[in-house]
C-alpha cells in the first residue's frame, strides 16, 4: 500500500528534524523542506537516510515552490520560520517576509493542493508576559518583540483562511521546547554547552523569568496528535506541560545533574529591552488533552538528562561555538 505522504517545512531545524523522525517512525512518507543554501547543507537532517524520506531545498518565501512541494501531501506541518528573538530587533523585515508571507504562501499552497490539514506553528511568545496562569488559548496577545508580532500576524492570517475559505487549519502553539539539537541562542543549550566545554564562569541573561519547558519529543508528539485528531480545524491549541520554572532554577538543575560548581555572570548583551522580556509563561494544556490522546511524557529532570547526554558527546558539542553569544 502507498504510504500517506506529509510535508514538513523547516525540517532542517531543531523541532522540525525531530518531527521528521517521529513521522517516519509512525509509518508516514515525509517530504522535508530544508532552507536552500549554496552548500546543499540540510541542517539537522544532514546524513539522515530513510526510504520514505524525500528532502527538498527551497524557501517558503517563494510561492511557486510552496505550490510544488504541497502537491500530493495530505497533511502539511508548517514549521519554517525565523525564531531568534534578539535577531528580530535588528532584522524585522526578514521576519515579516518569512513568518507572515511564508505562512500566506503555505496556506495558499495547501488550498490549491487540497490537503486535508495544515498545521501552522505558533509560539507561546504571542501571549507575552502572563496576565494570568495557566495561560489558555483565550489569553490576550501581547506583541513584545518583532518576532512575536509576526507570529501573531501569521496565526491570524492562517485562521482567516479557515474562516474565509474553509481551509482546514490548526494553529499549534508549543511552549518553550528544549532538547538535543537546539540552537545555542536558547537558555538550556547555552548553559549546558558552556558547562560541557569546561567553563567555570558562564554567561547568562536574566534568570528571573519563568518558562513552561516542553521536551522536544513531547512537542513532536503534540504535532502528530494534532495532525490526526478530528474536530481541531480552526482552533488554536497549546502544547504545554502546565508547569513553570525560573531560569535560575533551571540553571541549578543543570549544574546539579552535570556535577558542576559553575558560577554565572549576567551578560548585558543577553538581556532583552525592558518592555520586551516575557517574565512569566505557564501554559494550560486542557484543550489539547481533551481533543487528543496527547500527554507530556518527559518531566524536566528526565528531559534535561537526555539533553545533557547529547550535548556532552564531543562530536555534538563541537558543532556549537560556546564562546560566542548566538543571537
Amino acid at each position: 500500500m502507498t504510504k500517506e505522504k506529509v510535508l514538513v517545512t523547516g525540517a532542517d531545524g531543531f523541532i522540525g528534524s525531530h518531527l521528521v523522525e517521529t513521522l517516519l517512525a509512525e509509518g508516514y512518507a515525509v517530504r522535508a523542506l530544508c532552507q536552500y543554501n549554496s552548500f546543499n547543507y540540510w541542517g539537522w537532517l544532514e546524513g539522515m537516510t530513510h526510504p520514505d524520506l524525500e528532502i527538498v531545498t527551497g524557501d517558503v518565501r517563494d510561492p511557486r515552490l510552496c505550490d510544488e512541494i504541497a502537491l500530493g501531501c495530505t497533511v502539511i506541518y508548517h514549521l519554517a520560520a525565523l525564531i531568534a528573538i534578539p535577531y528580530s530587533y535588528s532584522a524585522p523585515d526578514s521576519y515579516v517576509d518569512t513568518n507572515i508571507k511564508g505562512t500566506l504562501n503555505m496556506c495558499k499552497a495547501a488550498q490549491r493542493a487540497g490537503s486535508r490539514r495544515i498545521i501552522v506553528t505558533s509560539t507561546s511568545e504571542v501571549y507575552g508576559t502572563a496576565r494570568y496562569v495557566p495561560i489558555d488559548e483565550a489569553h490576550p496577545r501581547q506583541p513584545q518583540s518583532p518576532y512575536s508580532a509576526t507570529k501573531i500576524g501569521a496565526d491570524a492570517l492562517a485562521l482567516s483562511f479557515h474562516h474565509a475559505f474553509g481551509l482546514p487549519v490548526v494553529v499549534a502553539r508549543p511552549f518553550n521546547t528544549y532538547g538535543p539539537r537546539q540552537s545555542a541562542r536558547a537558555i538550556i543549550p547555552s548553559i549546558i554547552s558552556q558547562i560541557a566545554a569546561g567553563k567555570k564562569e558562564i554567561m547568562v541573561g536574566d534568570l528571573s523569568p519563568t518558562r513552561d519547558f516542553n521536551f522536544v519529543l513531547d512537542t513532536a508528539a503534540g504535532f502528530l496528535a494534532l495532525g490526526r485528531a478530528d474536530g481541531v480545524e480552526g482552533r488554536e491549541i497549546n502544547i504545554a506541560t502546565g508547569t513553570e520554572v525560573t531560569m535560575e532554577e533551571t540553571l541549578q538543575k543543570i549544574a546539579r545533574i552535570m556535577e558542576s560548581d559553575v558560577r554565572y555572570i549576567v551578560d548585558p548583551a543577553r538581556l532583552r529591552p525592558s518592555g520586551s522580556e516575557v517574565f512569566r509563561l505557564c501554559g494550560d494544556n486542557s484543550l489539547i488533552t481533551s481533543l487528543t490522546p496527547w500527554r507530556p511524557r518527559f518531566d524536566l529532570e528526565a528531559g534535561l538528562r537526555l539533553t545533557i547526554e547529547w550535548f556532552s558527546n564531543p562530536s555534538n558539542l563541537a558543532k556549537y561555538k560556546t564562546g560566542i553569544y548566538n543571537v
